[in-house]
């Protein structure tokens, strides 16, 4: 079985600030973001809402795509998340990240 990474993009519910980052485990970086604290970028922003991944077999492209993607204009990230995903749904709602808390 091959491994998997994922380039992300994460979103504040209303202002759309985004995060743009990447992971081989999606549930568990969700879960890491969702319990994200005022000091960190994501908690004192509130971006936790994701709406936007691509899978990669490679990790490399999947840096390389998290790379370009920063440096797009906010305009062209909206365009890329509404062509998958138009409703803009926090693709993690159905995700169980419980199984990641560490108590």
């Amino acid at each position: 079985m091959s491994k998997k990474y994922y380039t992300y993009i994460l979103t504040h519910e209303r202002n759309h600030i985004f995060y743009v980052g990447v992971t081989n485990n999606m549930e568990r970086r969700m879960h890491e973001h969702k319990a994200a604290t005022f000091g960190t970028h994501v908690g004192h922003y509130n971006i936790k809402k994701l709406v936007y991944f691509e899978e990669h077999s490679d990790i490399r492209i999947a840096i390389r795509r998290e790379k370009t993607i920063k440096k797009w204009k906010k305009a062209w990230k909206k365009n890329l998340i509404t062509e998958r995903n138009p409703d803009w749904m926090d693709l993690s709602l159905d995700w169980d990240l419980s199984k990641y808390n560490k108590n």
